[in-house]
């Protein structure tokens, strides 16, 4: 299980060292993901100063479950530009606010898939507003055979747990596809951290678009999806009062394939809960994933012409011996560590995209 977000905050500031330990220890955490599949790469924040060369990347290190890695000191991280190892490295830890998109399914052809969704899904959207922080916003849609906004981004808490209360009855289908391409086009703009937390069966009944769309859509996007599939919940329920289960017509296996490829293709994670009783550790997972950076800034070496892509390289060290830097738990298990970063830049381009960020403010 995850340690609360204050606890790791409060671990990962420790001050740097000049004379730093060989090896650094992290908390013992669970030897398997709480997500399903692999998680697709998320874009890396980078920006350059051309005024003054500073170059500075907002990256993740997570462990093989998909783990922030905290205690990573300064001396630790040793940063490459066009094969030239950089110096007087700053690193920090970024806690960033976000804006999350909520969309919840209602709808669908199966009544007894339709009376479970109504209970579950309320249950589900009042625990991730209990898990945000104060700064993060939050706006939330529902679809069934349309999509509709219940709660913008500049709304209060009061409103949003209001808006979870008119979710309202289910209609007679459930356009998935059609639902997240609508939702994605909405938070375009949306500048800093943000994500779709997609709560939903993963089934698509009647969608103009096609599968293939969506995963043009989110691959195009820079907004992770994080997943909250229904799937086991729907199967799992007793169904004495019926002869004709749904859930028997339904290809559960595909289902799941194709929510786990949408979120991986943005950069997210599919989670297949039991049950909806306890989701705050996954919604912990996400937000940490979501996020926790490390922030690194240098002044670039390099004199080459702004418009040419560099390539980077970060790696983790021991400063006494060069070597890699070794990781344990708790236990005294070693951890393999990865750094999840862009492997090239450009100068004029990162210079570019953050005037075009700061105009949309």
């Amino acid at each position: 299980m995850m340690l609360p977000h204050i606890l790791l905050l409060a671990v990962v500031s420790l001050p740097a060292s000049a004379a730093g330990p060989s090896k650094i220890e992290i908390p013992s955490r669970s030897s398997t993901s709480l997500f399903e599949g692999r998680q697709g790469k998320q874009k890396t924040e980078i920006q350059f100063e051309p005024s003054t060369g500073i170059v500075t990347m907002k990256l993740l290190v997570q462990d093989p479950q998909g783990y922030f890695i905290p205690n990573i000191r300064r001396d630790n991280f040793v940063v490459y530009e066009n094969g030239v190892r950089q110096t007087n490295l700053n690193v920090e830890i970024d806690r960033a606010a976000a804006s999350l998109a909520l969309l919840v399914e209602i709808g669908g052809r199966f009544q007894r898939a339709n009376k479970i969704l109504g209970v579950e899904v309320e249950n589900a959207c009042s625990q991730l507003l209990a898990e945000l922080g104060k700064e993060d916003k939050l706006a939330i849609f529902k679809y069934g055979d349309t999509v509709v906004q219940l709660a913008d981004f500049s709304q209060p808490r009061e409103t949003l747990n209001h808006a979870i209360t008119l979710l309202g009855t289910p209609s007679d289908q459930a356009n998935l596809y059609d639902a997240l391409i609508f939702t994605l086009e909405r938070i375009r703009s949306i500048v800093g951290r943000k994500s779709i937390i997609l709560i939903s069966s993963g089934i698509d009944t009647f969608s103009k678009s096609k599968y293939e769309d969506v995963l043009e859509s989110v691959t195009k996007s820079d907004t992770p999806i994080y997943i909250i599939g229904l799937a086991r919940i729907i199967q799992n329920t007793p169904n004495p009062s019926e002869s004709a289960v749904p859930s028997v017509r339904i290809h559960w296996k595909r289902v799941n394939h194709d929510l786990s490829e949408i979120a991986k293709r943005s950069g997210g994670r599919l989670y297949l809960p039991e049950n909806t009783s306890h989701l705050s550790v996954l919604y912990d997972d996400i937000l940490e994933n979501l996020k926790v950076r490390y922030v690194i800034k240098y002044k670039s070496s390099s004199s080459d012409d702004l418009s040419l892509p560099r390539k980077v390289r970060v790696a983790l060290a021991d400063p006494r011996t060069g070597k890699p830097l070794e990781i344990v738990d708790s236990k005294g298990k070693t951890i393999r560590a990865k750094v999840i970063a862009e492997q090239t830049f450009t100068p004029s381009a990162s210079v570019q995209r953050r005037t075009s960020v700061e105009g949309e403010r």
